[in-house]
């Protein structure tokens, strides 16, 4: 896994140089299923490969599976497990897609610009649709994205005792943000 992620960051690193492909291998993702009976389940992942392409008006993550965090130990346990997200057989999540409605958008100076964003998100070997604004913030150092958006668990067949229970959110909400 460590030299899969080495490897594809050297990949990535050697687009860096061209103006208007970024790259990253420190995005953070974050999930929040916390509900009013449990406020725990949330975890961080700050570990996230991305890359956004202006010229072909793409945005890619891959998130390593263990990679996230919890205040629980426990509760990382579990969700590494079978029953969640089986990371030992699917050991990374990943999102491609592109950035939709840019005519207003000018990625070449800087600017706070809100666009579109739609692609598949796929965890579990299962591949899903999804649709979300992002902010897109450049600057004369760097440039950030930051999107939000909901999944539903039983559409990656996520079932357990807990989400039944109420202890943990049927559509956590996924937050993604990235500087380049």
């Amino acid at each position: 896994m460590k030299k899969t992620i080495l490897l594809l960051s050297i990949f990535l690193s050697t687009f860096v140089g061209f103006s208007q492909k970024k790259t990253t291998t420190s995005a953070v993702i974050s999930f929040d299923a916390s509900t009013p009976i449990d406020e725990l389940p949330k975890a961080e992942n700050k570990a996230v490969i991305a890359a956004i392409d202006f010229n072909k008006g793409t945005l890619s993550f891959e998130a390593g599976v263990k990679n996230f965090s919890f205040s629980n130990p426990m509760m990382q346990d579990h969700f590494n497990d079978e029953k969640w997200m089986n990371s030992d057989k699917f050991p990374k999540a990943t999102f491609k897609g592109k950035l939709i409605n840019t005519k207003k958008a000018d990625f070449s100076k800087p600017g706070k610009y809100e666009v579109e964003v739609t692609g598949d998100l796929t965890i579990k070997d299962i591949s899903k649709p999804v649709k979300t604004t992002a902010t897109i913030i450049i600057d004369d150092k760097s440039t950030t994205a930051n999107a939000e958006f909901k999944i539903s668990l039983a559409d990656y067949e996520i079932k357990s005792g807990a989400i039944d229970a109420g202890k943990v959110d049927k559509e956590p909400k996924i937050v993604v943000s990235a500087t380049f």
